[in-house]
């Protein structure tokens, strides 16, 4: 039985709605809850937005991270069921829209449930194979391989105490991605709408496009202006979309 939502440490509550949908939103690598922290002024006011906290970063930084999401999957399945007892919403950018993928599978297994909307965010469709397994490069190529991804503070870069600090949770949260062998299942019956940046050279337009088949409903691509980070670099029109995504998908849930 689902239960009212409660303080967890697993979900940080940006704006809370007592009665509206719920935005679940899932951090890309190494980032944690605060990555969701300015969203509540783009999105609609009865939009409870909530952004999941994984072990090992901000507010849990002393625990360790979850590597596989054989384990991660199960263990935010039940963390966030309290979360669940309205229509609610996933996105996730990168590695953090593999994990709320899998756990919307999962919750449809164990549950009976699904979100209304899946938002997928710079992240490649999940039978797409990577054969770049960036958990197993040595500290040095790791680095230099953050680098060109444009998502870690260069100040944290150029620090060797803080990335002696973070490293062991950005590996495994690449790990997350490294370790995943995809399963076919039957399609989501949610609509899958993907987000990109047009100079993403991680994340190709094709590998988005093949969201779709994963949707026996709804699927759209919308791409926008920057690099594997546009949630940053292009927020504001992000939002936009993702606002105007999340009325009609909250008016389906009423």
């Amino acid at each position: 039985m689902l239960t009212a939502a409660r303080p967890s440490p697993w979900v940080v509550t940006h704006r809370p709605s007592p009665d509206g949908m719920r935005l679940i939103c899932f951090p890309y690598a190494g980032a944690g809850a605060s990555a969701f922290r300015s969203w509540p002024d783009g999105l609609p006011s009865d939009v409870e937005i909530c952004a999941v906290q994984l072990p090992g970063r901000e507010s849990r930084i002393t625990e360790p991270p979850v590597a596989d999401l054989r384990e991660l999957v199960p263990r935010l399945s039940d963390a966030l069921e309290p979360y669940l007892d309205r229509p609610f919403a996933f996105f996730g950018h990168s590695i953090g829209a593999l994990v709320c993928f899998e756990l919307a599978r999962e919750l449809r297994r164990a549950r009976g449930l699904e979100p209304v909307h899946l938002f997928v965010s710079g992240c490649p469709a999940p039978h797409h194979p990577d054969s770049d397994r960036l958990s197993e490069l040595s500290e040095s190529e790791f680095v230099d391989r953050l680098k060109q991804f444009n998502g870690t503070p260069p100040e944290v870069l150029h620090h060797p105490e803080l990335m002696q600090l973070v490293l062991p949770t950005l590996r495994a949260d690449f790990s997350l991605r490294d370790r995943y062998l995809h399963r076919d299942e039957p399609p989501l019956g949610c609509p899958i709408t993907a987000f990109g940046g047009m100079a993403d050279g991680h994340v190709s337009g094709a590998k988005l496009e093949g969201w779709k088949r994963h949707s026996r409903e709804r699927f759209q691509l919308w791409l926008f202006q920057g690099d594997h980070f546009f949630l940053r670099t292009a927020q504001e029109p992000m939002l936009e979309a993702l606002s105007s995504l999340v009325s009609r998908c909250r008016g389906t849930a009423r």
